[in-house]
Parts: structure tokens; sequence; C-alpha cells
């Protein structure tokens, strides 16, 4: 599943061809999404786009009528082509625009949304109840200790909990406490508030590296471009168990938690 570093690589991919620019028309080949795609998406053509922004793992595109609120599901991706490419099969929205490129929804296993909201866009349910973005201001480690007080779950779990703080996906959850030298299944309420300062900051260098890097190389996973991204090079314990830490040789170990594969170092990790 694209996680908000591939979110945020597409989101900054298509920007450029859809920020002040009018799309003439939106096509609709299959509404069939995880939520049927409204009519009303067809408002997105009526004027100018004025914000391509990202809450979460949700793409939006908002103009002076309202947003259309985009997630990518399990397999989907944005993409820009020419207008003279044929689309593919699963290319299920297209926006066309004026200077002949098209923004490409494309979305095999059809888990994706490609929704329209009228009003404040953060009021929608999908939006409504997240928890501050990882790379804003208000996640601090100070928030992050408040949030993990009587709360006797993993600290991993809490972590990828989008109402606590949102985009912390499971690569990254894994990634962000080896860097913090914290064991994943660690009882939240147990953390100090050094060791929720230090996770705080490594959830914030985890991700801008990713996003720089161009998100996590998923099977699935293109960026605007129709290119993969490059994270995967630089992982330290995701889908490494039994390959030596790379800080102290100890072989890596993968338990499951919360039904997702968990990676960490037995020696670097308390």
């Amino acid at each position: 599943m694209p996680e908000l570093p591939e979110v945020e690589t597409t989101r900054r991919g298509i920007e450029p061809f859809l920020h002040n620019k009018q799309i003439k028309s939106v096509q609709v080949h299959n509404s069939s999404l995880r939520w049927p795609v409204p009519n009303t998406i067809t408002r997105l053509a009526d004027a100018r786009v004025q914000h391509v922004s990202r809450r979460g793992k949700y793409i939006v595109l908002t103009n002076k009528l309202g947003s259309a609120i985009i997630h990518l599901g399990m397999s989907g991706s944005l993409r820009i082509d020419k207008q003279t490419i044929p689309k593919r099969k699963h290319d299920h929205v297209e926006l066309l625009l004026a200077n002949k490129h098209v923004v490409r929804f494309h979305d095999p296993r059809r888990f994706g949304c490609f929704l329209w909201h009228e009003g404040p866009v953060e009021e929608h349910p999908l939006l409504a109840k997240l928890g501050p973005e990882p790379l804003a201001n208000q996640f601090t480690g100070e928030y992050l200790f408040t949030a993990t007080r009587k709360r006797n779950v993993p600290i991993k779990t809490l972590i990828m909990n989008s109402q606590v703080v949102v985009g912390v996906g499971n690569i990254y959850a894994s990634e962000a406490l080896f860097m913090s030298g914290i064991r994943p299944g660690k009882a939240a309420k147990r953390l100090s508030r050094r060791e929720a300062d230090a996770l705080c900051k490594q959830i914030r260098d985890v991700l801008q590296k990713s996003i720089e890097k161009g998100g996590t190389t998923l099977r699935d996973f293109i960026n605007s471009d129709g290119e993969p991204g490059y994270f995967a090079q630089s992982l330290f314990v995701y889908g490494r168990e039994g390959e030596p830490c790379q800080t102290c040789k100890t072989p890596i170990k993968k338990t499951v938690m919360a039904q997702r594969s968990t990676f960490y170092c037995s020696a670097c990790q308390s």
C-alpha cells in the first residue's frame, strides 16, 4: 500500500500540472471503486485548481466549488501522461488538461477512492478525526508523550493509529523505532519523555528522507512519472529477517503485531 512518502511524492509530481490550472474535463471510466465515484466529481473541471494538498494518505484537489479527495488504496497511482498515450485497462478516472496532458488514476484492485466534497474539506468524515501530520509543528515529543499516557498498546501499534498521528505506516514505524532504540512491543505508557522526543524526531527524519528519495519501492507503486521510489535500498530492519543488524550484527528478528509484519534488532532496541 502506498504510504505517506509515496503519496507526498505523487502530490509533488502532479502539482505543477494542476495548481492554478483549469481541468478541461473529468472522465470516469469505472466508478466502482471502494466507494462509487460521484457524478459531482465533474465539478472539478468547473474552476481552476487552487490547491494540490495532502492530508494523511489522501491527496486533495481543491477549487472554489469544493474538493476532490483521492486515496490510492492498495495498488493505486496517479500519473501524468500525454493524451496521445492510450489509457490502460485500470485507468478509472482521467483529468484532461489544456496542455495536452492527462492525469490518470490507476487502481487495479479498486480499493482506492475518488470523491467530491463541498464545504471545508477537513470536515469530511474521512478526514475529520485524523491526528496531526508527522511533519507538522503540532507533532512534537511532548504531544507524543501525552498521547502515550495510560495507553497499554504496543508503541508500534500506537504510532500507526491515524487518530494519533497520520501516515506512519508499517515500514516507517519499524524503521523509526529502530532508529530510536525502542522495541516495537514496548507498552506505549512505558515510554519516557526522552524516548518520546527521540521517536518523534526519528519519525520525522525517516519520512522526510523517504520523501526526498521518492518513497519506498513497493511492487505496485509508481510515482507520477511512472518510476518506482528508491527508499527501500536504505531500510535498516524492515524485510531483513535473519540478516545482520547494520549497527551491531545481531540477526534481525521478525514478529507479527496487529496482523502486520514487524522487524527489530533485539540488541539495539529495548
